[in-house]
């Protein structure tokens, strides 16, 4: 029994000589928008239907709108990490509006792999479908950290011996 999918980076197809070994299995694309519901409730959120057709028209919307770049992924693999990070966000602030936390995780997972030349377009996409909690969400911070950046940086700067980047 082999599985392949050849569409992944660093995959090939299997040669013809193998091919004719083995029995081809068709097999159907799953429905992404019934899977985000299902896994929205799994996480906790009430309004999974109405916030898993947003989601997957964002998807859908980006894998035919932005430029085809090989880092992009618009599969259940990304589905999965989105919703994990949003459930994660609805956990930590039950209080927010679950399609703010749901446009959070959207934008804080996906914008640092969207290319410049696609980030009007991405972004234009976010604030269209999430347009009444696009402003009220601000970026996900953690404020300890960057200190201790800022203080690791400016130890860096005075003990280096050359100092043209500080």
């Amino acid at each position: 029994f082999i599985t392949m999918n050849p569409g992944y980076l660093g995959r090939q197809e299997l040669p013809e000589s193998l091919k004719v070994l083995f029995r081809p299995v068709t097999v159907m694309v799953p429905d992404f928008q019934l899977i985000m519901e299902n896994m929205m409730m799994a996480e906790g959120y009430t309004t999974a239907n109405d916030l898993a057709k947003k989601f997957f028209t964002f998807y859908k919307l980006n894998q035919d709108l932005l430029s085809k770049q090989m880092h992009y992924d618009w599969g259940l693999r990304a589905i999965k990490s989105v919703l994990v990070v949003a459930g994660t966000f609805l956990r930590a602030e039950p209080d927010q509006p679950e399609a703010g936390l749901l446009m959070r995780a959207l934008r804080d997972f996906n914008l640092p792999k969207i290319v410049e030349d696609d980030m009007v377009v991405f972004m234009g996409l976010l604030k269209d479908l999430f347009a009444d909690v696009f402003d009220a969400m601000p970026r996900k911070r953690n404020y300890e950290f960057e200190e201790l950046i800022k203080t690791v940086a400016t130890t860096l700067c005075r003990t280096s011996s050359t100092r043209r980047t500080c």
